[in-house]
């Protein structure tokens, strides 16, 4: 099953590329007003998936079919683009209302317990994720404190530009993603046994990695201290460039060879990989698995960073 927490206004979903792949159904809010669903969702509705119950909350105004998905068991929300780490998702378009918005995250997101773990859709400085506790105390927009005035007049007078996919993904989100027509997509690259993933990120897998990494240019996008911390080491030659400022240094990444980068899991130089992508690196990929799945391989590699 995809979960998609609302319409998106600046990607297309892979949600319909998945269901033909391998068949999941698409879950989205019964409110977006989106056809094709499998699944529409609605507050206080609890999805299980093996031993995981989550709790479907409404949470709209970043566009009036926002879902948050809430796992009590393991202290979990997902809040798609309600709520950010010290921020909240825009609201001028898309049935958005700043002052609904404000309501949903204070009354059903910060309400829950201080150490519940908050996963957002996605954060343009590279972080991953926050706590409950955390963004009452420091979110600047909607932390303890902030009155509904305040929020609903900072949100009216933001002057961002709408995104530059805004015409092309909001009606493609209506239908889940599904193509008008048969997708060719993009073209595979030539320096290696690179696809594409459902997310849009070029992937390699750690074998390849291993066998060629003299002939490319790995970035390791952790912290140095995390490097040197890691139980999961590094691999050999690869460069340190984390992901907090991996955008201040993109003219040092090199053209003349490919780029892979890595990080512990694969998540977040997945991010990187985009970044890099996006700024016009037209040679990189994601490590598939990250330096665990290296670990799990038996692949050699520095042992302490």
């Amino acid at each position: 099953m995809s979960l998609e927490t609302h319409v998106h206004a600046d990607h297309v979903t892979g949600a319909w590329l998945m269901k033909e792949a391998v068949g999941c159904q698409i879950a989205i809010s019964a409110a977006s007003g989106a056809r094709g669903i499998d699944r529409p969702l609605a507050d206080g509705d609890v999805l299980e998936v093996g031993e995981l119950r989550l709790e479907v909350r409404s949470t709209p105004g970043h566009t009036g079919g926002c879902l948050s998905f809430v796992l009590h068991d393991q202290k979990m929300v997902f809040t798609g683009d309600a709520l950010l780490i010290r921020g909240a998702g825009r609201t001028d378009f898309q049935e958005g209302d700043p002052g609904q918005l404000f309501r949903s995250v204070r009354e059903r997101l910060l309400t829950l317990p201080g150490d519940f773990t908050i996963y957002p859709g996605h954060d343009y400085n590279g972080r991953c994720a926050s706590s409950v506790a955390e963004e009452r105390r420091y979110n600047p927009r909607l932390g303890d404190g902030v009155r509904v005035e305040d929020f609903v007049g900072y949100m009216e007078n933001l002057g961002l530009p709408h995104p530059k996919k805004l015409a092309v993904a909001v009606p493609a989100n209506l239908v889940c993603g599904r193509p008008e027509t048969p997708a060719l997509g993009p073209k595979r690259p030539d320096w290696g046994p690179v696809v594409r993933t459902f997310a849009g990120v070029w992937q390699v897998e750690p074998e390849f990695v291993y066998a060629r990494r003299d002939e490319l240019f790995v970035i390791d996008v952790r912290e140095p201290e995390e490097v040197k911390a890691s139980p999961v080491g590094s691999i050999a030659g690869s460069h340190v460039m984390p992901l907090r400022t991996l955008r201040d240094h993109v003219n040092e990444v090199p053209r003349d060879r490919p780029v892979v980068v890595v990080c512990p899991a694969g998540a977040r130089s997945a991010i990187a990989a985009t970044i890099l992508e996006g700024a016009g690196v037209e040679r990189v990929a994601n490590m598939r698995g990250g330096l665990l799945e290296w670990r799990i391989l038996g692949l050699p590699g520095d042992p302490a960073g």
